[in-house]
């Protein structure tokens, strides 16, 4: 392959130049890269969790025909956001490879790419580091009433009753902590959740625990025990099950939720019921059904929450990481290698 056509489709945030000059450490001498810059996060992707979305896809941004015409003759697009729809491969004959810088390719036409014998890779865990580290910071936020303090403070008052026996929370080392999911994102919020010495609880029916995980007392269990017996459950899983009034009824009364998975995941009319009863303590919440999230959403005005607008992942290292990954996928297509992460 004497010159390769990439098409290298990013965003304000994957910036097109890291891909590139990921693409051109590894490859040798030959490579023609066109870049495209899409204008998320300052304008939001499109969702299609709610309704049937673009061809069914998921999440993504940018106008099919004009996405197909910037990728024209290229035999690799390297994507991150950019919809592939089976209307869109019709006119992309050349293109045999798809290099998703995310974690899942929901910005693409799955059944239409395996049909035409186009490969998709895709970037699992790019994100884990930053997202297990955001963890940690929303369940402080929530059990040791940072958020709360911070919003009377910057309002002019002085909690000081905060510091009351029936107001403060307990420390982690005091509470058991559930993990629903034990993917790349839950198996590093273990491990840096392990050093405050609290009880750990984790839920995934695909994955068992690691032997290391195991011998430091991590336990696995059920969905149901883990609800039951947790001060704080946190949310780790793709969009493969769901959280609404059943499971937040099984949760201890005064408990803590978190989610920094996926906003689809979770009925946000029962939490926020759940919340404003005082059935749950508080919660932190990073991702919404949907994103933007609405101005009159009722749960931007509770106070006993502590919402982000999606913006876990965001680091340096996620970028250059992802980066890293879709080059190597690329290198290997080129070598005649197999991937690492196909889809």
């Amino acid at each position: 392959m004497s010159r390769l056509k990439v098409a290298v489709i990013g965003d304000r945030f994957m910036k097109p130049e890291f891909f590139v000059a990921a693409l051109q450490a590894v490859l040798p001498p030959g490579l023609e890269a066109r870049t495209l810059e899409l204008e998320w996060p300052d304008v939001p992707m499109r969702h299609g969790y709610a309704g049937d979305g673009l061809a069914g896809l998921k999440e993504y941004l940018g106008e099919p025909a004009a996405i197909a015409d910037f990728i024209a003759d290229a035999t690799v697009l390297v994507d991150h956001l950019a919809p592939v729809t089976a209307q869109m491969l019709e006119r992309l004959p050349e293109l045999k490879l798809i290099a998703v810088a995310r974690g899942g390719p929901v910005n693409i036409d799955m059944k239409a790419a395996g049909a035409r014998s186009i490969a998709v890779v895709n970037a699992p865990g790019r994100n884990a580091s930053a997202v297990a580290e955001f963890t940690i910071g929303m369940i402080l936020a929530q059990t040791r009433l940072i958020t709360l303090g911070h919003v009377a403070l910057a309002r002019g008052q002085w909690r000081g009753d905060l510091y009351r026996a029936d107001r403060t929370g307990e420390e982690l080392c005091n509470q058991t902590v559930g993990l629903i999911g034990y993917g790349h994102i839950g198996t590093r919020v273990v491990r840096l959740l392990q050093p405050f010495g609290c009880r750990i609880l984790v839920c995934d029916p695909y994955v068992p625990l690691s032997p290391r995980d195991l011998a430091d007392g991590v336990v696995q269990v059920d969905l149901e025990r883990l609800l039951r017996e947790s001060d704080v459950v946190s949310l780790h899983a793709r969009v493969t099950g769901f959280i609404g009034a059943r499971q937040f009824a099984l949760m201890k009364d005064g408990a803590t939720f978190i989610n920094t998975a996926r906003g689809p995941m979770v009925d946000y009319d029962a939490l926020y019921r759940a919340l404003a009863s005082g059935k749950l303590r508080g919660a932190a919440l990073e991702t919404f059904a949907l994103e933007p999230t609405p101005a009159d959403l009722p749960l931007l005005r509770l106070p006993n929450v502590t919402l982000t607008p999606h913006i876990a992942g965001a680091s340096i290292k996620t970028v250059k990481h992802a980066a890293a990954m879709v080059a190597e996928e690329v290198r290997r297509f080129v070598a005649g290698e197999p991937p690492v992460n196909r889809c």
